[in-house]
């Protein structure tokens, strides 16, 4: 089941396997305590994924998509009409710019999907970093991103994160993590979208400390600690 995904919500694997709660709940213990998996909030996240495995933006845009949904629909509750907005790569950041469309706004984006899906809409002023495209990320990364953005100020940023614990913001690609940070730092302000199982998961580069976001935007199921672990570092959390 894990084969093809790291993280497995409960519901679905109660569904999947056509079990109940509590039985799926022992036979996670047991694989935790043999090093296959790590219980998070919510579900399981699986330590031993394929080294073949490939990210999928398609695949990846389905998962939790209802709260990825609302997410989008609250952030962009945020942003106000002539701003100039950076907006980072990943599926949730792509439910954010879906509900943006209707406002008038300059948009920065270092993403393709992001990009397609507002590059018709004379109310939105799109401008694209450059850069190496990822093909699996559907992103630009690398110097060139980097110098584009180094010269241009923005009034916030939209990012999404790979990971969220009590070390920081972190990422386990190297180019993201230096276009995340050139983001965090030319804008006015930085609004991290994340989904629950983003929580309690260390990345292997740290992108910035939590105190660099302003605002954390997140689904309604995430852990009373992960939001009091936010909000101890001056963050906003706001639940969608």
């Amino acid at each position: 089941m894990f084969e093809s995904r790291d993280f497995l919500d409960l519901e679905t694997l109660c569904r999947e396997l056509e079990a109940s709660e509590s039985s799926v709940r022992r036979d996670l213990d047991i694989l935790e305590q043999e090093k296959v998996l790590r219980r998070v909030y919510g579900g399981a996240l699986f330590l031993q994924p394929p080294a073949n495995r490939a990210f999928d933006y398609a695949e990846e845009t389905g998962r939790l998509s209802d709260e990825k949904g609302r997410i989008g629909k609250l952030t962009a509750g945020l942003i106000e009409d002539g701003q100039t907005v950076i907006l980072d790569g990943g599926s949730t950041v792509a439910a954010v710019a879906r509900e943006l469309a209707a406002k008038s706004l300059h948009i920065v984006t270092n993403s393709l999907p992001i990009a397609e899906s507002l590059e018709s809409l004379r109310n939105i002023e799109l401008t694209l970093t450059g850069g190496y495209l990822d093909p699996r990320l559907r992103v630009m990364l690398g110097p060139f991103c980097e110098q584009m953005l180094s010269g241009i100020r923005a009034d916030a940023v939209i990012m999404g994160i790979g990971s969220i614990s009590e070390t920081g913001f972190s990422n386990n690609n190297t180019l993201v993590v230096g276009s995340e940070q050139k983001m965090i730092e030319i804008a006015g302000k930085v609004i991290i979208v994340a989904d629950r199982t983003k929580y309690g998961r260390g990345g292997m580069f740290p992108v910035a400390p939590l105190n660099a976001a302003d605002i954390v935007v997140s689904d309604s199921e995430l852990a009373p600690e992960c939001q009091e672990l936010l909000r101890s570092n001056g963050v906003d959390v706001l639940l969608a």
